[in-house]
Order: C-alpha cells, then sequence, then structure tokens
C-alpha cells in the first residue's frame, strides 16, 4: 500500500467525522420552523468530503483493501445524503418530517463506520463517550478484532422489514458474567436498527448489552400492547440464551411514541424490565388505572421531555410524572428547557448514572 495511504484516509475521515458531529448538534435543536440557516453550521464540510472522496477513490487500494475502502464510501455517501437532505428540507411539504428522514441518514452512515472502529483510534474514539475518549485502557480493549457473538448484530433487522431487532454486545464483555441491558425504543416509523446508534456510544463505554428492536408495524402497538410487549420479552429471553443479563439491571427506555410504549408496557404487572425512561411520550391516565399498584409501587422511571415539545405538550409530561409519583413510583424528572419533540442524546450518561448507579 502506498506511503500516502495514511494521509489520504486522515484526509476523508477528519472531515467525515466532524460532519457526523455537527449533524447529531444539528439534530439535538431540530425545532420548527425548519429554515435554511439549519445546515448553516455544516460549513464547507460538505466539499471537504467530496473532494477527499475523490482522491481516496482514486487512489491505487490493493484489492485485500477493497472492503475497507468500500467502508468509508458508504459513510460518506450516507453522510452527504444526510448534509443534502437537511440543506432542502425546507423547500419540501412538510420540512420537519424532511429534516428528520435526512438526518436518519447518520444511522447509516455509522452503522457502516462501525465495522473499522476497532481499526483505527480516531473512529474508536468517536464511539466513546467524551469522558472515556482518553481512556487508554478501555482503547485497547476495543482495539482488536471482535470476538464471536459481539459487537453489533442484526436479526431479521434489515431497513424494509418489521418485527426484527438490532443488537450490540460491548467487545470486551465477558459473556458470563452478568450485564445489563438496554432496549431503546424508536419512535413512529422509525427501526431500530438506525436507532441503535443513538445509544451505540454510551452502551460500548459503559459494557451495556443494547437492544434495539423495529416494531412489527409502522409504530408500537400503542392500541394493543401486548402484541409488542410479548416481541420483547420474547428478544430479551433469546439473548439472555447467548449472554448472562443482570436481573438487577434492565432498562426499557424510548422515544415518542418509543416512550409512549415504554410505559404502557413497562407498567405492566408481566413486564421483565427493572427500571423505565420514556422520552417525550404521551401519557393518559388509563395508564395507571390499568397498572398493578405492586408494579408501580418503588418503580424506578427516568421522565424526560423537552419545554418546547411541539408534538406532545410538556404539560403532559407534568402531569404524568405527579401521578406516578403520587402511584408510588420512584420518579426522576427531566424537564430540559431548550429541548423540543427530538431524542436527546446528551441526556444519555445521565440516565446511565441513574440506571447503573441506583
Amino acid at each position: 500500500m502506498s506511503d500516502r495511504m495514511p494521509d489520504i484516509i486522515a484526509a476523508l475521515l477528519v472531515p467525515l467525522l466532524a460532519t457526523l458531529d455537527r449533524l447529531e448538534a444539528i439534530g439535538r435543536f431540530l425545532l420548527p420552523p425548519v429554515t435554511p440557516a439549519l445546515a448553516e453550521p455544516l460549513g464547507d464540510l460538505e466539499q471537504q468530503i467530496e473532494q477527499a472522496l475523490t482522491a481516496f477513490n482514486a487512489a491505487p487500494w490493493p484489492e485485500q483493501m477493497h472492503p475497507f475502502r468500500d467502508v468509508f464510501a458508504e459513510a460518506a455517501k450516507h453522510t452527504l445524503h444526510a448534509a443534502s437532505g437537511l440543506r432542502d428540507a425546507p423547500s419540501q411539504p412538510n420540512p420537519q418530517f424532511a429534516a428528520s428522514r435526512a438526518l436518519r441518514q447518520t444511522g447509516r452512515a455509522q452503522e457502516a463506520l462501525y465495522q473499522v472502529a476497532n481499526m483505527l483510534p480516531p473512529v474508536s474514539r468517536f464511539f466513546l463517550e467524551q469522558s472515556r475518549r482518553d481512556d487508554t485502557v478501555l482503547l485497547a480493549r476495543l482495539g482488536v478484532a471482535p470476538p464471536d457473538g459481539t459487537s453489533v448484530m442484526h436479526a431479521s433487522n434489515e431497513t424494509g422489514m418489521r418485527g426484527g431487532f438490532t443488537i450490540y454486545i460491548p467487545e470486551y464483555l465477558d459473556l458470563t458474567k452478568p450485564a445489563p441491558i438496554v432496549f431503546a425504543l424508536h419512535g413512529g416509523a422509525g427501526h431500530g436498527r438506525l436507532f441503535l446508534w443513538s445509544w451505540l456510544r454510551e452502551a460500548r463505554s459503559r459494557g451495556c448489552i443494547l437492544v434495539s428492536p423495529t416494531a412489527r408495524g409502522d409504530t408500537w402497538s400503542l392500541m394493543d400492547p401486548e402484541v409488542d410487549s410479548a416481541k420483547l420479552a420474547a428478544i430479551l429471553a433469546d439473548v439472555g440464551r447467548h449472554c448472562a443479563i443482570d436481573p438487577a439491571r434492565r432498562l426499557l427506555t424510548g422515544m415518542s411514541d418509543g416512550g409512549t410504549f415504554t410505559l404502557l408496557s413497562g407498567l405492566g404487572a408481566d413486564s421483565p424490565f427493572t427500571h423505565l425512561a420514556p422520552c417525550a411520550a404521551s401519557f393518559h391516565p388509563m395508564l395507571l388505572s390499568v397498572s398493578e399498584p405492586e408494579r408501580i409501587q418503588g418503580l424506578p422511571i427516568y421522565l424526560i421531555h423537552g419545554a418546547k415539545d411541539w408534538m406532545f405538550p410538556v404539560d403532559m409530561a407534568r402531569t404524568s410524572q405527579q401521578m406516578l409519583r403520587a402511584a408510588g413510583a420512584n420518579v426522576v424528572y427531566r424537564e430540559i428547557a431548550d429541548l423540543s419533540h427530538v431524542y436527546p442524546r446528551d441526556e444519555n450518561p445521565a440516565i446511565l448514572d441513574w440506571f447503573l448507579g441506583g
């Protein structure tokens, strides 16, 4: 391989990671109305990626390195699609939906890029919490080929399929020792394979098994909770046959419809989950009337809602936390002043501090 190859790789990798970081920041503060100014923080990063990609593709790649080359090409393609879709969103009939759809491309980009995380320290650091990016011991443990039965795996969960799940098992995990598990539920019209990347960084940093299921329908079975609840329980049992799970650390969390289903399913008397963390959820008092008091008593719930939520007004969350506390749940309520109806990725470390330390 040419001596210039490390420089060619770095020339693409630097703007690629920077763009993914900025897209994540933009998504965190996505709020109607969607305007052309939304894409301004990307600056000239798109052009830098395109120029670097041209040189990257023209480089004399040995045949055995083609899979490595293709990973970067795939990640760059989806990152550029996310950026261009975000820039074009204001001109679409539903700008908010178009912007959200464009940002989902970042999940595809991260999935591609993760394939080389164990080979390239800058990529490995990108997939860690900020506070762990200089942890040389952790980076060394992650800098080897993933053992069989670890890393990112999919079970009937191509993005055109429904009802499957994607799982991440930290590469350094001893599968015989009980580990905490997080089930992360996507929002309406979402997909588990893409939503996984909202949580992988934190799961990888903390040694948590991460499962991101996909609803059987376009969204979770809100009108018949038993349908998808049974599926979640079956997935948990299936994972438990592959690796040990801590019986006291089973978190169910979700965004929007996924948050609502977290409550619908998680408050059920037969729920296998020990902690609930719904975000941007819709809540109805009837939820408590159909729940067993023994299930709610002392149940740890981390309730997150944005003060600027335009889909489910924050008053709904304020009412739900009051009623859950009155019913005996152990509620942490996080009303985030600058959050709209988007997933607050920056809240994940606090959720895990609560989940793992409580």
